[in-house]
């Protein structure tokens, strides 16, 4: 691709200098796909009252998924087919989803009782929602990173 943003940074600086406002954006966008689908891994597992390791494992499973969906469907409205949309969204996203899904699950396996709390009970939220506020924050300055070399949502600017 020839796209301004894989020569350098978004506002034509050098690699390495993507602006914090799109980093932001970007890990945002991931942000979004990781809460869906976390949340509904984790209510599912825990209404059919799974232990800890499938809940989690199908939590993070359709983080990815959601994720992911949400840049193919927007690069897939830009006009991609579905192959160059999987691929797209696999660049895009995969480094992102990956940092933020191994920090809040981290926090949530560290936070006492947070694994064994229920749907109904605040530490379930707090722990899961204080984790994705930590993953955020640890996760922007990754996809500044990326996205100033040309990497990861960088490959979904063209399409915009």
């Amino acid at each position: 691709m020839n796209h301004p943003s894989h020569q350098a940074g978004e506002s034509g600086q050098p690699h390495g200098r993507a602006p914090w406002g799109t980093a932001a954006k970007a890990t945002l966008h991931c942000l979004t796909g990781c809460v869906i689908g976390e949340i509904l891994g984790m209510a599912i597992g825990t209404a059919l009252l799974w232990s800890n390791i499938p809940t989690m494992v199908l939590a993070i499973a359709l983080a990815f998924l959601f994720g992911y969906s949400f840049t193919m469907y927007a690069v897939r409205r830009a006009g991609l087919g579905l192959k160059a949309a999987i691929r797209v969204a696999l660049a895009a996203d995969t480094v992102s989803i990956t940092v933020m899904e191994l920090v809040d699950n981290v926090i949530i396996a560290v936070t006492p009782g947070a694994l064994d709390a229920h749907l109904s009970e605040s530490l379930f939220w707090s722990a899961l929602l204080g984790g994705f506020a930590v993953a955020f924050l640890i996760t922007t300055p990754v996809n500044r990173w990326m996205i100033g070399r040309g990497k990861g949502h960088a490959v979904v600017h063209a399409y915009h």
